[in-house]
Parts: structure tokens; C-alpha cells; sequence
């Protein structure tokens, strides 16, 4: 099962560094709810704190105090590949011939299995489940005949798919972002101090100064002799397959990712998804928070009234990316309460970032409908999402998602909704400045790179989900 998200932050010569890796994870903390880590270094002395939760929940004050030194690398984690489990935190450190090597990985490596084969028959023992541990043991090997920048090189060269990396070693701290581009990683400056994050929110918390992003294919290195960028491939694709689930549900409004800003993105959407298909209705109705952005351009182009008629509980974590199904289950229960005198004998369109498995949807339409709304009528600002991702994302199975196993007027009827529309990808292109930058796999089954280890570039596999 892949899953996403994870936030990486890495802060080099600041002598606040775990303090700030601190702050810059928490304003990440959306990346990854399951697990939060800190590696710091001083001289060659190297200190480390990981935990299972939420930023506040593993890092104490005692904590932060313990981890001493200047350079800092961070990971907040929900799992990509492995279980959701203490041996599988980030960032991971290990000790490979007298020295300490700390790797904080955002992604979904496809060749994992293939490299981990290939190391296991040549005697690397492997203690989580993860693909990060494949890096881990690809730079140890590459670091027997060449430095830290020229194994990160040759271990960049090896994997195959969406990785951000974080690796400090010595008294060096590299970035790199995989050729294709697929999650972003974020270049800014603290004083003098250099300092890489996945979103730029981090920057703004701290008052970091925003640089630019990690280029694709480009590997960053920072040591005591100073700053410097080269590519690590001899090539690049033609063109770059940014995540667009990105733009559309993961990153923080308020971040600037791909050279966009996110929170601009999504109201261009609703705006679109309005030009697309209006409905006569009362007052527009987003499903927050990540339906508030599009729901409010969506308003403004189709001159309706907006109405904050669902509330949202902000103790409650996000249902998308909690670890199973029966939490999400609680969560949709828990997470919206309605304002109830705005929704009898109301017709209502409610606007949301996407539809995945229809969970969330179904119950909030049941509430609705139970509240006496008199027609409800859903626009998504997002296509349907129909093709498992191999890049990070959780999109477990075909089977899983509802648009994959239903037709349109099924999930209407399944919903019981008056009317559903998705926004079309030429209109979600048209939402976005640089649209021919972005991987849709997850909603033409197209993928950039071939998916899992199967060396297809097409989802050919016969849906076969479950029994509704």
C-alpha cells in the first residue's frame, strides 16, 4: 500500500538549529502525522530524537536542548512504503566507517524491490520496511570509493521515481530532488544560513527568505567552504511530472510550490470548475478545509452567496491520511458538525478539492439530506480520480477508488446527490501557469515513469474492486 505525504526541513551552520527544525516541521505538520524525527550534529558528535505523534507530542523542551549543534536535518512522516511504526521514523542515522550518516527521504521509490533484492544477495541485512533503508544502504556502498557528493550522485542514478533528499554526513548537508520533479523541495536563507524545506511555508514562520526551489535532477551541497549546485544526471526527462494532487489537496494554501502559489491555484479551479457547470442553487457550501479555496473562486465566478454551513473541529486530524479505514470513519463523524439552520429547505452546492473513495462524501450528503436540505449538488475542482499512484500518494488500489469502479450516474445515485461534476483536465490546466509540468497518472492512468516494478508506462491491470 503507498502512501504520502511526508515534510522534510534541513538547516545548516545556525547555532538554533533543532529549535528551528523544530518550528519548520511543525509548520509542515500536514506533510505527516504518524512520526516526527531530528538529527542534529556538533563537531562529531551526532544527536537524534524520533517519536510516534505529532510535532508538539515528540519533541519536549528536554528534547530540544539535547539536540545540540548547528546543522539540523527533519523529517515530519506519514508512511510511504512500511508500516506505521517507531523503526520506520525519520530522518534515519546510521554509523558506516567511523562516520554518521543521516537521511531524510520524501517519496515513493517504483524500483524498491529490484535494489533491495540486489542487496540482500550481496549481504545488506535490512531492519525496517521502508525504501529509504534502500538509499541508506546504496550510499554506504557508494561511499567505500568516492565522497558524500559523489554517492549521493551514484545513488541518485540508481533509484528510479519521487524522492526529496536530505543527507548530512561530516560537516556536509546535500539536497536533492529527483529528475522528474514529482514533490517539491525548497531552497531559502535564514541570515547566512542556508535552509531546504518541502513547502515555503516553513520559510514564513521562521522569516526565512524563500530562494528558489531544488531544480529537478539537481543536487545542492552545503559545507564549510561554502555553497554549490550540479546536476546529478546526465540527462533530464523533456519535461518535468510535478505532483498536481499538490496543488490540489496537499500543500498548505499558503506555500509556494512549482513556482505557484497554491492557495491562487485552487480559487483558479473553482473558478473553472463554475465556467463548467453552475447550478441554480442557493448558496455555495465548501467541505473544509480543503474545499474552502476552490469553493470561494467557484462563488465569485458564479455570483452565488457562500456560506461557512459546515464547521470544521481543527483538533481532529485530516480524515485523508489517517492510517485505516475505521479511523477515517471516526474522523468523518467527528471532524463537521453543521450549522443547522442554514441547511432546511436550502438548496446547496457543495465544493470540494476531490473525491477518492466517496467516504467523507457519502456521510456528510446522509447529514445534509437528514437536515432537511432540499437539493444537494457536489462540484469537485479536481478529475475523477481513477488509477492507483506509484509516486506517493494514497491511492492503495483501483478498488479503493470510487471513480474507478463506478460510472457518473452511479455515483450519483451512490452518493444521493441531485448532481456531481468534476472539473475536466483542460479546465484544471488552465488553472495552473505551467500546465504541461505535471503528472496526471491518477487521472489518465498515463505514467511518467512505469509503474511499480512492472516496466508499464500504461494501468492495464482489470479493475476488480470490492463488493459495495
Amino acid at each position: 500500500m503507498f502512501r504520502h505525504e511526508c515534510g522534510l526541513f534541513g538547516i545548516y551552520d545556525h547555532e538554533e538549529a533543532a529549535r528551528l527544525a523544530y518550528f519548520g516541521l511543525y509548520a509542515q505538520q500536514h506533510r505527516g502525522q504518524e512520526s516526527a524525527g531530528i538529527v542534529t550534529a556538533e563537531g562529531g558528535a551526532v544527536f537524534e530524537h524520533r517519536g510516534m505523534g505529532l510535532v508538539p507530542e515528540v519533541f519536549s523542551e528536554a528534547d530540544l536542548l539535547r539536540l545540540k549543534g548547528r546543522v539540523a536535518v527533519g523529517q515530519v512522516r506519514y508512511s510511504t512504503t512500511g508500516v506505521s511504526a517507531l523503526r520506520n521514523a525519520q530522518p534515519f542515522l546510521v554509523r558506516y566507517q567511523g562516520r554518521y550518516i543521516a537521511v531524510a527521504h520524501n517519496g515513493n521509490l517504483v524500483n524498491t524491490q529490484t535494489l533491495r533484492e540486489e542487496l540482500e544477495r550481496r549481504g545488506s541485512i535490512f531492519s525496517t520496511s521502508t525504501d529509504t533503508e534502500v538509499l541508506v544502504h546504496l550510499l554506504a556502498r557508494a561511499l567505500r570509493d568516492t565522497d558524500l557528493p559523489g554517492a549521493v550522485r551514484q545513488v541518485c542514478r540508481k533509484a528510479s521515481g519521487a524522492y526529496c533528499l536530505l543527507v548530512y554526513s561530516g560537516d556536509m548537508l546535500i539536497a536533492a530532488r529527483d529528475p522528474h520533479g514529482f514533490h517539491p523541495l525548497a531552497l531559502g536563507r535564514l541570515g547566512k544560513s542556508p535552509v531546504f524545506a518541502s513547502e515555503t511555508c516553513a520559510f514564513d514562520l521562521l522569516e526565512a527568505e524563500y530562494e528558489r526551489p531544488v531544480a529537478p535532477g539537481e543536487m545542492y551541497v552545503v559545507d564549510a567552504s561554502g555553497e554549490r549546485s550540479e546536476p546529478f544526471c546526465e540527462s533530464l526527462p523533456a519535461r518535468p511530472s510535478q505532483c498536481i494532487f499538490e496543488l490540489i489537496y496537499f500543500a498548505r494554501p499558503d506555500s509556494s510550490i512549482f513556482d505557484e502559489q497554491v492557495y491562487l491555484c485552487r480559487k483558479r479551479m473553482g473558478g473553472q470548475l463554475a465556467f463548467e457547470s453552475a447550478p441554480d442553487v442557493d448558496f455555495v457550501l465548501p467541505f473544509p478545509d480543503s474545499g474552502i479555496y476552490p469553493a470561494v473562486g467557484f462563488a465569485q465566478s458564479a455570483g452565488l452567496p457562500y456560506e461557512h454551513a459546515m464547521i470544521r473541529n481543527h483538533y481532529v486530524g485530516r480524515t485523508f491520511i489517517q492510517p485505516s479505514q475505521s479511523m477515517r470513519n471516526f474522523g468523518v463523524r467527528v471532524k463537521i458538525n453543521p450549522v443547522r439552520p442554514l441547511i432546511e429547505g436550502k438548496r446547496i452546492c457543495i465544493v470540494d478539492d476531490s473525491i477518492v473513495r466517496g467516504t467523507t462524501v457519502m456521510t456528510r450528503v446522509k447529514k445534509l439530506r437528514e437536515l432537511g436540505a432540499k437539493e444537494v449538488h457536489i462540484r469537485i475542482s479536481s478529475p475523477p480520480v481513477k488509477f492507483p499512484c506509484y509516486y506517493g500518494i494514497d491511492f492503495a488500489s483501483r478498488g479503493e477508488l470510487i471513480a474507478a469502479r463506478h460510472s457518473l450516474p452511479e455515483i450519483i445515485r451512490k452518493l444521493d446527490v441531485d448532481s456531481l461534476h468534476y472539473l475536466s483536465i483542460d479546465g484544471l490546466l488552465h488553472s495552473v501557469m505551467h500546465s504541461d509540468c505535471y503528472c496526471l497518472a491518477c487521472f489518465t492512468g498515463e505514467y511518467p515513469l512505469p509503474c511499480s516494478e512492472t516496466g508499464k508506462y500504461r494501468f492495464e491491470e482489470p479493475c476488480a474492486g470490492p463488493p459495495d
